[in-house]
């Protein structure tokens, strides 16, 4: 610093050109990650780092594809309460997804809700067939819409955001789509910042973990591959002024949410410090960057990261229905008050808090129910999930029961003594019900053991004795007993 003194000598505007100079390429040196803030309303540019670079979109693509379809709606050339099919291709993708078999039946409302909080990739391939005809077809569409809306940098070949080389976005077109979709579709925006869904038995929490614990959140998406890193956009209302922020390649779920969390509370303070910038424009007017996407793979997966197929769906997103998730509209108002009376809260601590609690949304297979009906759909999808468990845990426990009648059958051919004792033991481990039961016929061949005078007479019927409970009523008990334990 002794060094550039000299050069920029005691005038103010020098030192602000460095400021600005300083704030604009070093972070973009240091690590590869994009991120931009803007006004909704006005498109007004508040902050914007990398903004203009290609990125990999990851599941932030689902974010078109709803738009695409909620259009379509809007238009007339579908319902929400349209009954899609589940294909092959569908059920084919890669997780996270909901996993229903081929020929499944589930409405767009359905479908989009799946897809929007639990990321379900198969649900993003239904509704693209079922509006597009095809992947093809319907990514054409997501592609006119792009332009349409002025999203020079994007191009879509997926409606789920998997990996594909020409599946490219721009923090800077996220924006733009965020914007479309709060103006364009202000009737189906809920679709965008519902906490949590119930399928059967499972509850799924959103993944935008701003939902629920930074107050105002109302949006969007998230998105992971190993290429992009952690994506998200997000946006949050305050006092009627709504701010989206965008944050491409954070190093984890986490991060992602904090930095988008932090970009927001200096654009709901007013950052005192924004008069040292240049104004930055608006959003659709900041100039792309012709250049390859970064691949942040080796970064993101390498070495022991990750143990599982690179997926959105966070461990804890998942609840149990022991925690329960009261209906309680009073508890989630409740907490927004308390985040807007300490907006000093760090947004570390609200990301690392749970979520505000809140009734999870019923979805279901199957037409559109209302009512009780609703219900019944919920408790017929439990019990699907119950009955798609039950053959994969009885296989295991018919295995078990299989292991211990093999090694035994040899033995209950044997007509030695010393075979004939080997017998007994497993005889007192099979019959676990009444272990003194089976432990007499053994105590009781001791004292004939010790006669030499007739040794078949008394060894055979003690093998016998030994082997019948092990070989045939032991099966039956070891069934019996592994079901409750599983």
């Amino acid at each position: 610093m002794h060094l550039v003194r000299p050069l920029l000598g005691k005038s103010p505007l020098n030192w602000i050109v460095l400021i600005a100079v300083l704030t604009t390429f070093a972070p973009r040196l240091a690590h590869a990650e994009a991120r931009l803030l803007i006004e909704a309303d006005s498109g007004k540019v508040l902050e914007a780092e990398n903004a203009t670079i290609p990125w990999y979109p990851a599941s932030v693509t689902k974010m078109m594809t709803a738009y695409v379809t909620l259009k379509a709606v809007k238009d007339g050339k579908v319902t929400l309460d349209t009954l899609l099919t589940v294909s092959p291709t569908a059920a084919s993708q890669s997780p996270s997804k909901m996993g229903f078999r081929p020929g499944t039946q589930v409405t767009v409302d359905n479908a989009l809700k799946m897809m929007l909080v639990k990321s379900a990739n198969d649900m993003a391939v239904v509704l693209a067939e079922g509006v597009g005809g095809s992947i093809d077809g319907f990514s054409a569409m997501m592609n006119d819409s792009a332009q349409t809306l002025g999203m020079t940098q994007t191009s879509y070949v997926n409606p789920n955001g998997l990996p594909a080389d020409g599946q490219i976005t721009s923090a800077r077109d996220l924006a733009i789509l965020a914007r479309a979709i709060i103006h364009d579709l202000p009737e189906y925006e809920y679709f965008v910042h519902i906490p949590s869904i119930r399928f059967g038995r499972r509850i799924t929490q959103n993944f935008n973990k701003l939902i629920g614990r930074y107050p105002g959140a109302d949006g969007f998406k998230t998105g992971f591959i190993c290429a992009s890193g952690y994506n998200l956009v997000a946006s949050a209302t305050r006092d009627g002024h709504r701010l989206i922020a965008v944050v491409l390649g954070a190093s984890s779920g986490t991060m992602r949410a904090v930095r988008a969390a932090q970009m927001l509370d200096r654009g709901f303070s007013g950052n005192t410090l924004a008069w040292l910038k240049p104004s930055l424009g608006t959003v659709n007017n900041l100039v792309p960057i012709d250049a390859s996407p970064p691949n942040l793979r080796d970064e993101m997966c390498s070495g022991k990261r990750h143990h599982k197929p690179a997926s959105d769906e966070d461990e804890d997103s998942v609840a149990s229905n022991a925690a329960g998730s009261p209906s309680s509209g009073e508890t989630g108002a409740t907490f927004f008050a308390a985040g807007l009376q300490a907006p000093l809260t760090k947004p570390s601590d609200l990301m690392a808090a749970a979520p505000a609690r809140s009734e999870p949304i019923a979805v279901y297979t199957g037409p559109t129910r209302t009512g009780t009906g609703v219900i019944a759909a919920v408790a017929a999808d439990a019990d699907a999930q119950t009955q798609a468990a039950k053959p994969h845990r009885g296989k295991k426990s018919r295995l078990a029961a299989r292991k211990p009648d093999d090694a035994a059958a040899p033995k209950a051919d044997a007509s030695t003594g010393k075979e004939a004792k080997g017998d007994a033991k497993p005889a007192v481990r099979h019959a676990n019900a009444k272990p003194d039961a089976a432990a007499k016929p053994v105590a009781a061949a001791d004292p004939a053991a010790s006669k030499p005078a007739k040794p078949k007479m008394t060894t055979t019927p003690t093998a016998t004795s030994a082997a019948k409970p092990s070989g045939k009523p032991a099966p039956k008990n070891t069934s019996t007993d592994a079901k409750p334990a599983s």
